[in-house]
């Protein structure tokens, strides 16, 4: 049987196990994605360096950009930041048209000034004598509240260096105020020598059929990566709850939603996150998504969806959506995928890794 696998690649045997009971124990999974580096501001300021980053063959970048008035860029470098013409990049900001600038200063902004939070996840590859790529999605908390919508970014850029590997990089606030105390970049690394054990992500929920519409999490997390594989059996609309000790069913959730490149629709004071509305029977779907949780700040969704019918002859749809919830005043410890017309068929499956 094939079954996904906590902090590791992503699918893997049911003979490899994460526990230390049963057949076949080892201590922890290993070669999975390792936190290489993370810099915490401990007060307000405007530059987070991570630095002496081990040489890995990708990466991924979490971003937590607290802060008010905020436009953040990130740099990379061997040995210190680059901060000349050597990078190029190209950004869409709720959707809309490109916009590419060549020669550019750094691989990555986040694309709108903000007066709020922002979180970042995106994967670069490191290899010392190609140029270094880039892949960015970001959620902008926008005006706090579950009235106002959130801003997405989608971003590419490339790091021109052909000679070095990174080892360095800079996220660096130009906006007019500055990150606040808690602001970090976290740099974690895969390759597939690797042979450690101390994986970044933990699986800290699993669910299937109908006990994707309320998973229990172990413990809560403040960095959360949840994937689902579902099927519906009517009509329906799914939609993301979370909460803390039960779920949230009121209105307090906003989202933003591109479909198939579409123009973005936006909702708000709604009682989920909508992942897809209007589906006929049969629809399978497959999503993937990071949350931050942070206790004191709106939560922060940014989901990636493919749905499809059945067959060749049926092509493939997608959606682009980022979300908010708008509590401030606790962590969730519980998600929910929730179809609001029909129970999942019992081969649905969700599970969530989450790391501090």
């Amino acid at each position: 049987m094939v079954e996904w696998l906590a902090g590791n690649r992503i699918r893997g045997t049911s003979t490899e196990r994460t526990s230390t009971s049963g057949f076949n124990p080892i201590s922890a999974v290993s070669g999975g994605w390792k936190e290489l580096g993370r810099t915490t501001l401990g007060s307000t300021g405007d530059i987070i360096n991570v630095t002496s980053i081990p040489d890995k063959r990708y990466y991924m970048v979490l971003m937590d950009e607290q802060g008010a008035t905020l436009n953040a860029l990130l740099y990379l470098g061997s040995g210190s930041a680059d901060t000349s013409q050597n990078y190029a990049k190209r950004t869409s900001l709720n959707g809309g048209t490109d916009a590419t600038t060549a020669s550019a200063y750094q691989i990555f902004n986040d694309g709108v000034g903000s007066n709020t939070g922002n979180f970042t996840a995106g994967y670069i590859s490191n290899l010392s004598n190609k140029e270094k790529l880039g892949i960015f999605h970001t959620a902008h908390q926008n005006t706090a509240g579950a009235g106002t919508a959130p801003q997405r970014v989608e971003h590419v850029g490339k790091w021109t260096n052909t000679s070095n590997p990174i080892d360095y990089m800079r996220l660096h606030n130009y906006g007019g105020g500055d990150f606040s105390s808690g602001a970090e970049l976290v740099v974690l690394g895969w390759d597939e020598s690797d042979t450690h054990t101390d994986n970044f992500w933990e699986q800290i929920g699993t669910a299937s059929g109908t006990g994707l519409t309320d998973i229990t999490l172990d413990s809560s997390k403040k960095y959360n990566w949840l994937q689902a594989h579902f099927i519906t059996t009517s009509s329906s609309a799914i939609d993301l709850q979370l909460g803390n000790t039960s779920l949230d069913t009121g209105n307090n959730y906003s989202h933003r939603r591109s479909t198939n490149g579409g123009a973005d629709a936006t909702v708000t004071g709604d009682n989920g996150i909508s992942f897809a509305s209007g589906w006929t029977s049969s629809y399978r779907m497959f999503l993937n998504a990071f949350i931050i949780n942070n206790s004191a700040n709106e939560k922060l969704v940014i989901a990636n969806i493919v749905y499809t019918l059945v067959g060749a002859s049926n092509t493939p749809a997608r959606y682009e959506i980022v979300g908010k919830w708008a509590n401030t005043s606790s962590q969730f410890n519980h998600i929910g995928i929730v179809n609001d017309a029909s129970s999942l068929i019992a081969s649905s499956e969700a599970k969530v890794w989450g790391s501090d």
